[in-house]
């Protein structure tokens, strides 16, 4: 009952990022104007918008202009909605839960600007950064000097592939990271970087040799620093312990 719940929680929160996802690279406003069709610009009434059902019964058109709208909003409901239910499976009614959904929501936002645009866009980190900030200082943990360090450590290293590689890593990207850091302390910044650069690494490829991209096209690299960042927040203390009980030892 309570997996049901979270998934269609995530569903609905879904359908609103698709907002966000959509008009933030424009300037625009997420509440204002309400909910319209693309095409024809008709107002969208409560029976156009239940997430992905909505979406199925009227395959894919708009109800009035019977145009062809992106599946682009039920694919964004139906990943939210999974990835809470996820969060849930690992985390449980712990009051862990709300923060790492409110975090995974922010790197849905972030993931999907960023394939589109090749952007990360600064007013969605400021508010990234300060909601993490805000819920760290309430719990206490990280501490505010393990965020600041954390922040340094992960900004800087992705400053460093930057200047090595001279270019190779945005701007974005780096401050990114250095927002993760805020959130989720040294240790766990570190271990999601680590992750970035090897799931980046094999999707990159995987992207070549399937020919979604080509050799020179741009493959954005904040996808995967979110990828790598879910993945930490749900598991990096226990990958913690494996490293310092296996191969550390």
């Amino acid at each position: 009952m309570f997996d049901f719940m979270i998934l269609v929680l995530g569903i609905i929160i879904g359908s609103f990022l698709t907002i966000c996802i959509y008009r933030l690279p424009q300037n625009q406003s997420i509440v204002t104007p309400p909910s319209h069709c693309l095409n024809c610009n008709t107002k969208l009434k409560a029976r156009d918008l239940i997430p992905i059902l909505s979406y199925l019964l009227l395959r894919g058109k708009c109800r009035y202009c019977v145009k062809s709208y992106s599946s682009r909003y039920a694919v964004v409901e139906l990943i939210t909605g999974l990835l809470f239910l996820w969060c849930y499976q690992i985390v449980g009614w712990s009051p862990d839960l709300l923060t790492i959904l409110i975090f995974t929501a922010f790197l849905i936002v972030i993931t999907f600007i960023d394939y589109d645009h090749q952007l990360i866009l600064d007013k969605v980190l400021l508010w990234f950064a300060g909601v993490g900030v805000a819920i760290n200082l309430g719990s206490g943990y990280p501490h505010i000097a393990d965020m600041l360090i954390a922040a340094l450590v992960g900004g800087g290293l992705l400053l460093l592939v930057a200047v090595l590689t001279r270019g190779g890593m945005g701007g974005g990207d780096i401050k990114f990271a250095a927002a993760l850091g805020l959130w989720l302390g040294v240790k766990l910044v570190i271990i999601a970087l680590l992750l970035a650069f090897i799931i980046g690494g094999v999707g990159g490829a995987l992207l070549l040799i399937f020919k979604v991209k080509g050799r020179k096209d741009f493959i954005p690299f904040g996808p995967f620093i979110a990828i790598g960042a879910f993945i930490s927040i749900l598991y990096g203390s226990k990958i913690v312990w494996w490293y310092l009980h296996t191969i550390a030892k």
